[in-house]
């Protein structure tokens, strides 16, 4: 199993509905299902995290949001990062997500994961470098090709429609190619192999 998120309430991070990362996530959900034998991904939402603030944390226990989201990194194979920038770096949702699954014990720890972003000039490439930097601390290993930066233009033809779904199915390819990538360093680190 691996665990999902994005930059939105119902992901990892951005708290827009319409947000291309929910739709990267919805992308990577169909594809996995239908053309990746064994990789089951599972969304998981992160708008109800309180912020981070260790006086909620009572005898080596957290707060019931906070459990339950620990519990599904923890079950998590492997993780698929999907956010756009804020300010060239992580959003505040999704560092405050990452910093609760960093409480001891952590649960990020020795994890494969990607990353993937829809945004607008760079395409998230700065955050996506910083969350790398953060994984370093955390003992995430990240897949390091290929690389997905989803550029937004301003001007058709459109990536993604107006409710974030992914509509260009060359992105839906390179989108695979992530996860295929993904999957093959997961069972590599768990010393399996397809």
């Amino acid at each position: 199993m691996f665990a999902c998120g994005t930059e939105d309430p119902t992901e990892f991070g951005s708290l827009r509905k319409g947000s291309c990362n929910r739709g990267l996530i919805r992308a990577a959900i169909e594809i996995s299902s239908k053309s990746i034998d064994g990789m089951i991904i599972e969304y998981i939402d992160i708008s109800s995290l309180p912020f981070l603030n260790t006086d909620l944390e009572v005898d080596g226990t957290y707060p019931r949001e906070v459990e339950a989201f620990r519990d599904k990194i923890r079950q998590a194979d492997g993780i698929l990062f999907a956010s756009p920038e804020y300010n060239y770096s992580v959003s505040g949702p999704l560092k405050n997500a990452i910093d609760w699954g960093s409480r001891p014990p952590n649960v990020w720890a020795d994890k494969a994961a990607a990353l993937v972003s829809a945004a607008g000039g760079s395409g998230g490439n700065r955050q996506q470098y910083h969350i790398r930097q953060i994984g370093i601390f955390l003992d995430l290993h990240f897949i390091n090709k290929p690389e997905f930066f989803l550029r937004r233009p301003l001007a058709p033809p459109q990536k993604c429609d107006r409710d974030g779904n992914l509509i260009d199915e060359e992105i839906r390819e390179k989108l695979k190619e992530v996860l295929l990538s993904l999957y093959a360093f997961t069972l590599r680190l768990q010393g399996k192999s397809k």
